[in-house]
């Protein structure tokens, strides 16, 4: 027996017999046999845009954690909006890694804990989008300003949102799946049911609903009412703040609905009747850009959020920058003086300059008191 019949025989006798029944009556079976254990360019260039929605959303958590501006409650939905992103990041990495031949030989317990991931980020997501024209509605409506007395009220909204997305994305585990009932089987998700997949769709494109009509009577609300806010800043970074979170809201539908239209056809085709259905992977990398589109949304959107991040990346190149200078050694001590000099020149200039907006900051919340 050759070595290369060997290395075929373990890999067939390490195959979960259960996954590759359900992937050969879907039609995916021979897809994951023949992909190569190697790294594609493709597969290279998903990790890559992946490892960027992770570092950019932990950037807008790290810029909403230290500055004192962003502790309310808008702020607040946003890096939880964050989190959900970089958890999609996250999952969506460890999913192309243990994708290919790998999926024949996982325990089912790893399936469902694989692809749930996907949607327990989703659910946050969307739920976290609700939350925010939720709280938007009632704003515009009651005219009130932030009262940060009830902090409690938006950590516990945040925790409702993450346990209901938790409950649906662990209702396949639970038991509501198609094992022992192939027909009823998803091609895109083999061991999932289309029951579960219909009705977990259903309730998403119902909360897109009621976010969009939500935020349309934001609109007219704003448009049509004579009531004005007395301080006209804190009614000016309302409305940024409204716009930025339209603007994301808009992105998610463009980004979500082409894979929310090609479930409810998995749903509708009977099995290795749609091909589209086998081209899948596009439809998902486009709705994980939806996470790496948020941050940027954020920072050219909002004047505050483009601040902070700004400031956030200019003190991490000046510390990295600070850290390299003792470990140079020089041998020219003319050279070394200068350098010296300049340094420190940088280092006075840079502090004079981040310390004329941290003065303005401070003053505008001393003015403002009740958003600071």
């Amino acid at each position: 027996m050759t070595a290369g019949s060997s290395n075929n025989s373990s890999e067939t006798e390490s195959r979960n017999p259960l996954i590759v029944l359900h992937y050969n009556y879907t039609g995916k079976l021979l897809e994951k046999e023949n992909e190569t254990g190697n790294i594609s360019s493709t597969t290279l260039a998903f990790l890559i845009v992946c490892s960027l929605i992770v570092l950019e959303n932990l950037m807008v958590l790290i810029a909403i954690w230290k500055n004192n501006r962003f502790h309310n409650r808008m702020y607040f939905f946003i890096g939880n909006l964050a989190l959900c992103d970089l958890l999609a990041g996250i999952t969506y990495q460890v999913n192309i890694l243990m994708s290919g031949k790998k999926t024949l030989t996982m325990s089912v317990t790893a399936w469902f804990v694989r692809e749930g991931s996907m949607f327990v980020a989703l659910g946050a997501s969307t739920l976290s989008l609700l939350a925010i024209a939720i709280e938007r509605h009632l704003t515009m409506i009651k005219m009130r300003p932030y009262d940060a007395n009830k902090k409690y009220r938006v950590f516990l909204l945040i925790g409702t949102c993450w346990l209901i997305s938790f409950t649906l994305g662990a209702l396949p585990i639970l038991g509501w799946n198609c094992i022992g009932n192939l027909p009823n089987c998803s091609t895109l998700l083999p061991l999932y049911s289309k029951n579960y997949i219909t009705v977990l769709i259903s309730i998403f494109m119902a909360l897109l609903v009621a976010i969009v009509i939500l935020y349309a009577r934001i609109y007219i609300l704003v448009k049509t009412s004579g009531r004005r806010v007395t301080n006209h800043n804190n009614s000016e970074r309302s409305m940024a703040l409204l716009r930025t979170v339209i603007i994301v809201v808009s992105v998610f539908i463009a980004c979500w609905s082409p894979l929310f239209i090609l479930f409810l056809v998995d749903v509708a085709c009977q099995c290795r009747e749609c091909d589209i259905l086998y081209k899948a992977q596009w439809f998902i990398v486009l709705a994980v850009l939806n996470s790496a589109l948020n941050p940027l949304i954020y920072t050219l959107a909002s004047k505050e959020m483009r601040r902070a991040f700004f400031r956030l990346v200019c003190s991490c190149i000046v510390r990295s920058q600070g850290q390299s200078v003792p470990i140079q050694p020089t041998q020219n001590f003319s050279r070394s003086k200068s350098n010296s000099d300049n340094s420190h020149k940088v280092k006075s200039d840079f502090t004079k300059n981040s310390l004329i907006p941290s003065i303005r900051q401070k003053s505008e919340c001393s003015f403002h008191s009740r958003d600071c």
